[in-house]
């Protein structure tokens, strides 16, 4: 990859105001794409991102800030959407309106934000969309169901995306993050009655002994928005220090 590869491109970040999806913001425009962060508030002292307020729950709102971006930028190469919500508990823990809440939000979101930017995307010679997924999609955790139903239908959806529109030349892929030091899980550890026990557990959870870091998703955001991935579609790409995969044995001290 190349600090340049993305220049004369335009990105849009979902939920791009912190966490993963500034991150990934920073680096494509780091590396030379004019990028729109959509969210509900703007990223703090960010001034060479765009800013267009979206609540992806409201389709409405969402084709508004679609156009407010194709105004300022003239058009749309590519698409992140990593807007999202977390949830906890087993099947039982939630109600009907939660379930319908998370969902509406982490599945249908991307649906209104890939929908009212395929026409622009259509247009575009190196057009992308990344679904930010999630390691619950394929390796059971407890106390995830809705999460990890949110999930499930979002490594799906990309799936049939990717198919449906690889002829059109638009590329469809998703990241896989295991759990990522993001300003989320920092909210819930601080509820938990010991935050460092809590945190210690989830690290030892992944392989590689610690929290994904969100600048190493951006990476795999980029690698696959980049238009030198051109023969990279209908993939979901792991960044979860083996987490889905490995089974090492267990430590001996």
């Amino acid at each position: 990859m190349s600090d340049t590869e993305f220049e004369g491109l335009v990105a849009v970040v979902t939920g791009g105001s912190s966490g993963i999806g500034l991150a990934s913001a920073r680096l494509l425009r780091a590396r030379g794409a004019r990028v729109a962060v959509l969210d509900l508030q703007p990223p703090a002292d960010e001034p060479e991102l765009l800013f267009a307020s979206a609540d992806v729950s409201d389709d409405a709102s969402v084709r508004s800030a679609i156009a407010d971006v194709v105004s300022a930028f003239g058009g749309i190469d590519i698409v992140v959407n990593n807007a999202g919500v977390g949830a906890q508990g087993t099947v039982e823990d939630n109600p009907d309106e939660e379930w319908l809440r998370v969902l509406n939000i982490n599945v249908l979101g991307a649906v209104r934000v890939s929908r009212a930017a395929l026409p622009h995307l259509r247009l575009s010679s190196s057009a992308s969309i990344i679904n930010m997924c999630s390691v619950v999609a394929t390796a059971g955790v407890p106390s995830r169901a809705l999460y990890s139903a949110s999930k499930g239908a979002i490594l799906s959806l990309t799936l049939a995306m990717a198919a449906d529109h690889v002829r059109e030349g638009i590329r469809v892929n998703a990241v896989n993050p295991g759990t990522a030091d993001t300003p989320w899980i920092a909210r819930l550890l601080e509820a938990t009655d010991s935050p460092a026990e809590e945190r210690a557990a989830l690290e030892a959870r992944q392989p590689h002994g610690r929290l994904v870091a969100p600048e190493e998703v951006a990476g795999a955001v980029a690698y696959l928005a980049s238009p030198l991935s051109g023969s990279t579609t209908g993939t979901s790409l792991a960044v979860d220090g083996g987490m889905a995969g490995l089974r090492l044995r267990p430590r001996t001290t």
